[in-house]
Formats: C-alpha cells, structure tokens, sequence
C-alpha cells in the first residue's frame, strides 16, 4: 500500500488529497477563492497567492483528519510544480518542501496538466495507447500517450485557449465571471439565429479561438449599429457550437488517424455540459475506442488528480529535491 499526500494551488483553489494507490481518495479538501475573485472579473494573482498562504495549512490538517492519518502514515508528497501562476504555485511548493525536510518523505513534482488527464482514473483504468483532450482556461491540447509515463502533445492552441475564450466572450456580453458555467447555461436558451466563422490553423490538430472571440465582438458591433436587439443567448449558442466544433472535429480525426484504447477528457471546462453531450453522442461511430467523460468533482482543480499522478510518478521512481522552485511555465513530460 502506497500514501501519497498531494497538494494544488496552481490557481485560486488551495486543496490536499490523501491517494491510496493512486485510485482510492481518502480525503480531498478544497478551498475555492471563486467568491472573492468573481467581484474582480477574473483572478487577481497578488490575491490568491494571499489567500493560499492564509489556507494551505487548514488543508492539510483536514485532509489528514479525514482520513484519519499521521505524517507517519505517508509515503511522499506530490505537489503542483507548474504550470499555474508563480505566487499561489510558490506557496505549495514551498509548504511541500517543508513537509517532506520536516519528516523525511520524498518529494514528488507534478505537472498540473498531466494531474488533469489522471483525474479520469479515478473513474476507470486508463488503457494505453490513450488520447486526452486537455481543455482549461490556459490550455487547449491534445495529448497522445503510448504508456502511463508517455506523453506527447500532438496539438494545441495557437493562440487563446478554449476556458479563456469562454471568460472573454462573457465579459463582452457583459454576463459575468467564470464565463464557462455561464455561456454554457445562456447556450441553452439559445438558438441558431446568428452565424460565426470556423477558425483555420496550421496544424491538423490545433485549435485557435482569439479570432472567435474578435467575431462575437464584431458581430455585437453590427448588430447594434444596425439598430438590432442583441440577443444575447443566441449569441453565447452560436459562440458555443462553434468553438465546441472545433474541439470535437479536431479530437476525432485524431482518434480516427491514431485508433487509441481510450479517449480522456481533462481539465475545467470538461465539465461543460454541451461538450459531454457532442462527445458521449460522436464517439458512438467508434466503438473500440472507450470514452472517459470525468465527473464533475475531477475536472475542476484539486488535489486528488495530483495524487493520482504522483502515485504513477512514485512507482517510476520520478523524485524531486529541496532545491526545486515553482516553474509557472512547466510543460509536459515530453512536451518541447
């Protein structure tokens, strides 16, 4: 038996998981800052770093007090090195570095991407060869892997990613923060009424949002210069199809050109209901491939997928030292 305590606060959540094995939670305690930077419009860096000193602690406690356990009882300590922003990384970092000099347990750094696509194991065993779609407010990639420690990102976004996209679209449509969740809702209501263009990329496999977004803004333009009612549900629908589109369209034809075991959804805006709905419906047409659509608590960030993966990195014999620093720009194990 296998206890890895893991620590997240890449961003504006501060969370430890206790794993067992790297498929069982014995504890994963979040604590979202969601209300104090929705005021904002977004996430203030100096802010969550703050607050990230203010919780980690807590955390930690809880989730040892929940799964009723000692620092005796672990055998490492998995934490996010990257990618995120610096100050709230730096936080866990540093308070993983202090746990494990405190009572001697190896350090284990983990890539916050790579914690998102092992969140799905939690809900099935991962088969290999094994195709992700990462998709979050700073990342859109498509990640091929051959084994559990292979990865290769074979596509992404040339320029905004899909979560980011989503949070400008609703600014401009004046509706509000986390834009995900809302434009989501709005689509809904919506109906197709206004018309958007595909974005074009380079490669097969790249997605490409920012001209997306200047078209929403554009189109709201025209229409109140013409003297229209702007409606703003039919806008978020026509926003949504479009870059859901591109998403779906991008990740079959690599499952048709690369035929995984397995195709993975990964990351925060895999909680999107619209893209659970086009995934679960589209892969029908292949039927050796198994989709993995993770429940909503593994999309979201937390420490439990940090686990998960360090549990995979703990059997390779993938340890770090007291001389690693947060790296705000980590990629991927394979990623050049």
């Amino acid at each position: 038996m296998t206890l890895i305590l893991a620590l997240e606060s890449s961003c504006d959540e501060t969370a430890c998981a206790i794993i067992k094995d790297g498929k069982e939670i014995l504890s994963n305690i979040v604590s979202s800052q969601i209300n104090v930077h929705t005021q904002y419009g977004g996430v203030v860096p100096e802010v969550a770093s703050r607050i990230h000193v203010e919780n980690i602690s807590t955390v930690i406690d809880e989730a040892l007090k929940k799964a009723n356990l000692t620092m005796d009882d672990i055998d490492a300590i998995a934490y996010t090195q990257g990618p995120g922003l610096i100050g709230s990384l730096h936080v866990g970092v540093q308070a993983a570095k202090t746990i494990a000099w405190t009572f001697h347990k190896p350090l284990i750094p983990i890539n916050h991407m790579t914690g998102h696509i092992w969140a799905n194991n939690f809900v099935a065993d991962m088969k290999f060869p094994l195709l992700a779609l990462v998709i979050s407010g700073g990342h859109s990639q498509l990640v091929y892997m051959e084994n559990d420690w292979d990865y290769k990102v074979i596509g992404t976004t040339q320029d905004d990613a899909i979560g980011e996209a989503y949070d400008k679209v609703s600014r401009v449509l004046g509706t509000g923060y986390p834009g995900g969740p809302v434009i989501d809702r709005m689509a809904k209501e919506g109906k197709e009424h206004y018309k958007l263009p595909s974005p074009k990329t380079d490669g097969i496999y790249d997605f490409s949002f920012s001209g997306l977004k200047t078209a929403v803004l554009q189109l709201i333009q025209r229409e109140e210069k013409a003297g229209n009612e702007i409606i703003k549900e039919d806008i978020a629908y026509a926003f949504q199809e479009t870059a859901l589109g591109q998403l779906t369209g991008k990740t079959l034809q690599a499952v048709e050109d690369l035929k995984p075991k397995m195709l993975v959804l990964a990351g925060g805006v895999a909680a999107n209901s619209r893209l659970r709905q086009l995934m679960t419906e589209k892969m029908q047409a292949y039927p050796d491939v198994q989709l993995v659509i993770p429940p909503m608590y593994c999309c979201t960030d937390n420490a439990a997928m940090i686990g998960a993966v360090g549990y995979v990195a703990y059997q390779h014999g993938l340890f770090g030292d007291l001389s690693a620093a947060a790296d705000p720009g980590l990629m991927m194990p394979g990623e050049e």
